[in-house]
């Protein structure tokens, strides 16, 4: 199987259990090896006091993408370090587009920066992370990888 299908393969195994992702209405816009573009809705249960998206929900978003990036080679990774940077709020209604990209990819931890931007291309949140890679497989049938 090629890079992005078995980017899409690991996607899709990955959604089926992640209800977090799934609350938060994810949809993929393009899924490959070491990169993931995904989109979302704000919706008003996301909202802090002050009417704009919660610091938590946005990390969980960028999360997502970093996740999803992280895991598209086919092997489980899992984060050990993240921070985010928070450049201008969104309120309710809006439409962001996170996009992770692999930094470095290396045999047991790989680094990925995420961008998090609204409908103008403004970059709302930047998140920048690290994971673990295992030796296990995503994919039950993927025994190549390891």
């Amino acid at each position: 199987m090629d890079g992005k299908e078995r980017a899409r393969r690991v996607y899709e195994q990955m959604m089926a259990k992640d209800y977090c992702s799934q609350w938060m209405g994810i949809v993929p816009l393009q899924l490959e090896e070491g990169r993931c573009q995904i989109r979302m809705q704000v919706k008003r249960e996301m909202l802090n006091g002050y009417g704009i998206l919660h610091g938590g929900i946005a990390f969980a978003f960028a999360d997502s993408a970093f996740a999803f990036a992280s895991n598209s080679f086919g092997r489980v990774a899992v984060s050990i370090q993240g921070s985010m940077n928070y450049a201008r709020p969104v309120r309710e209604g809006e439409v962001l587009v996170a996009e992770a990209k692999a930094l470095n990819v290396g045999y047991k931890t790989a680094d990925f920066d995420v961008e998090v931007r609204n409908e103008a291309g403004e970059v709302c949140y930047f998140f920048r992370g690290t994971v673990y890679r295992s030796s296990k497989s995503v994919l039950p049938e993927d025994r190549e990888l390891l």
